[in-house]
């Protein structure tokens, strides 16, 4: 069993791309992890990795640093890079540390399985494959966005599931898009990309509709006191939350409730 590691700062890239590595080749190697390029050193040592995926832009010791390290140490380990920045300067110095590959975010599931396959090959555990087992082999990485998960679903699917979970527990508080990226392990401009990509609009607005629908509950509750509404969705200013609602319900909180109430006997 080869073993490889993924070195990611970001938690949900980390956690599907392991995912996604250990369905395609769990039979073939072991999968370790690494959050930062100095944590990424020590299990490099400590397991002997013969395959590496270093995402770049890592605080404190980056993929690129880390990786010059392990190529000192170890000259035939397979290096992979990761990054969201199309930076010349990043690329020759991946061309410099003899990198077999490096991918720009968001890269597809056939781009990473096909770079893990090679890279299992080259390291010397994958059989050399006859002519027609590539083509079969082929034939199957053209057919696997029709057979198994994508991998930008998948890590959208994970991050909006974490978003959801993260405001329905914490809409009543101050929070921020930064907190909430920090929470789920993505830096803020990360975030902010990936989140309007999947809910298709800014994390502000989001929050704001959010929070009205939530207030539009407690004012159909005769026993809630509509000035104290905006407070418990998160607005201690009760005129700012007069006015978001009235923005985005077109009346004010009084007179949605009255026309609710008014509905509901």
């Amino acid at each position: 069993m080869q073993r490889l590691m993924i070195v990611e700062d970001e938690m949900i890239e980390r956690i599907v791309l392991k995912k996604m590595i250990q369905k395609k080749f769990g039979d073939s190697c072991f999968v370790f992890e690494a959050q930062n390029g100095k944590e990424a050193v020590d299990v490099f040592r400590r397991e002997k990795i013969q395959v590496a995926i270093l995402d770049i832009g890592m605080p404190g010791l980056n993929g690129i640093q880390a990786a010059e390290i392990m190529r000192k140490e170890d000259p035939h380990c397979c290096l992979i890079f990761l990054t969201a920045y199309d930076r010349f300067d990043y690329a020759k110095k991946a061309i410099s540390i003899k990198a077999m590959e490096y991918l720009l975010k968001p890269y597809s599931q056939k781009e990473i399985i096909n770079v893990v396959e090679e890279a299992l090959r080259v390291s010397g555990d994958v059989t050399p494959q006859t002519k027609k087992e590539k083509d079969m082999a082929t034939e199957a990485v053209n057919n696997i966005s029709e057979k198994e998960p994508d991998y930008n679903s998948s890590r959208l699917s994970v991050m909006t599931s974490m978003v959801e979970e993260y405001i329905r527990s914490n809409f009543m508080n101050d929070i921020s898009m930064n907190e909430v990226a920090r929470s789920i392990g993505y830096s803020e401009p990360y975030f902010c990309k990936m989140f309007k990509q999947q809910f298709g609009q800014s994390f502000t607005s989001y929050l704001m509709d959010y929070r009205v629908g939530e207030a539009k509950k407690f004012l159909e509750q005769p026993n809630v006191i509509v000035k104290d509404v905006g407070a418990r969705v998160g607005y201690l200013d009760s005129n700012y939350f007069t006015k978001v609602f009235k923005r985005l319900v077109g009346i004010n909180p009084s007179e949605y409730r009255m026309n609710r109430l008014n509905e509901l006997s």
